[in-house]
């Protein structure tokens, strides 16, 4: 039960400081507030809400494997899959928005130039739809730890 209570812990705190830095990403990440100094804080930004997103996974796997409803419990469930499904989509999204902030920093470093505005607007765009995304992943899960989907 501790260790259930621990892993429950871990990936609630997980879950929000993704919530947090996918935030700062949408508001750093705008035409009118880009600077030099957020440039790099995206870059930052990014790589934590990138660490964050890989604790879930690795809490959520866990939880499965140690947790008091046991694998087979959680794995022949369909919302568990659907829940999964909808952060690899959030994560294979985010790929794009990652590599651009890295492109963005090492431009911003060798020449001192910033991004051009469509391309700032289409990498908010992305950061947008991963946050809302994302908020669809609780509704499945508060409906999966209440049995729903057996």
């Amino acid at each position: 039960m501790t260790l259930e209570a621990i892993l429950a812990y871990v990936h609630f705190l997980a879950i929000l400081t993704m919530v947090v830095f996918i935030s700062s990403e949408a508001a750093l990440c705008r035409v009118e507030w880009l600077n030099k100094a957020v440039v790099e804080r995206l870059a930052r930004v990014d790589m934590i809400y990138g660490m964050a997103a890989i604790l879930v996974l690795a809490t959520g796997v866990a939880r499965t494997v140690w947790g008091v409803k046991g694998t087979a419990w959680y794995w022949s469930n369909p919302l568990l899959h659907v829940k999964l499904t909808l952060f690899i989509v959030v994560g294979l999204i985010s790929i794009v928005p990652t590599m651009t902030y890295l492109r963005w920093r090492k431009q911003l470093r060798a020449t001192g130039a910033l991004p051009a505005e469509a391309e700032v607007r289409k990498t908010r765009k992305l950061v947008m739809i991963q946050a809302h995304i994302l908020v669809l992943i609780p509704l499945f899960a508060v409906f999966l730890a209440r049995g729903f989907g057996k």
